[in-house]
């Protein structure tokens, strides 16, 4: 059981690498970064890191889409949301929802943005959950290395004090199978000329995926689903 920790577009080596130190401080072991902009491998990283093990077995995406594909329920971090239509957690009832997943063998993880302009609304499209890591409103620039180092000391808080029989959860959607529910609907609803005026497509889309993610569909939930558009789309059985 383990949770993993996504950098999206980090801008510098030294924080990947300190990521990827405290990660191994506290028994994380899955680390995957996201276009990094710097390149990769990272001297940076590898001088920050200190001989982590965490460090040699990161893999890198050039894609949010791709990094999240085999998990099941992402949270995303922010300082503030700017994606209201999320609901809003901190980090140790975030961290506790995620490990009852966990338990149930589903991949969970937690993502965070570049250092200088946090998450694009793009990358939080798959989110269910934004954490908002409690700081003084008057100082709330947290370095990246250090909003990992909470989420992943709450992670072995909740790990050494959690009971062995977690609740049974049914199979949540893995974030694939949810992002092929969203451009088949997105697409037949393009077909039906849904959004409408056109320069307010992007928007409305934004607010679809935000309302099917924080859903927390389950694999099953999203199966019925897209039958459900193909019969609405195929229009009624004859025979």
């Amino acid at each position: 059981m383990t949770l993993s920790i996504i950098l999206i577009r980090p801008q510098m080596g030294e924080n990947i690498g300190a990521a990827a130190r405290v990660m191994a401080n506290f028994g994380l072991r899955d680390l995957r970064v996201v276009a990094p902009r710097d390149g990769w491998p990272s001297e940076a990283a590898e001088a920050m890191a200190a001989g982590s093990p965490v460090l040699e077995q990161a893999r890198v995406y050039e894609t949010t889409e791709a990094a999240l594909a085999d998990l099941h329920t992402v949270y995303a971090t922010a300082a503030f949301s700017r994606a209201p239509a999320r609901p809003i957690t901190t980090p140790r009832p975030a961290i506790t929802e995620l490990a009852v997943q966990a338990e149930a063998g589903n991949g969970v993880g937690v993502i965070f943005g570049p250092e200088r302009a946090g998450l694009a609304n793009a990358d939080m499209d798959l989110c269910a959950k934004v954490i908002s890591i409690p700081v003084d409103p008057e100082f709330n620039s947290l370095n990246l290395a250090q909003a990992v180092a909470v989420m992943a000391y709450e992670w072995q808080m909740h790990q050494s004090q959690a009971p062995g029989d977690m609740r049974q959860m049914p199979e949540p959607a893995a974030l694939s199978d949810l992002h092929g529910l969203f451009g088949h609907l997105e697409g037949e609803l393009d077909t039906a000329r849904f959004f409408f005026p056109p320069e307010k497509r992007e928007g409305m889309v934004r607010n679809l995926r935000a309302m099917l993610a924080r859903a927390q569909l389950s694999a099953q939930e999203v199966r019925t689903l897209r039958g459900m558009i193909r019969a609405l789309v195929d229009g009624p059985r004859t025979g």
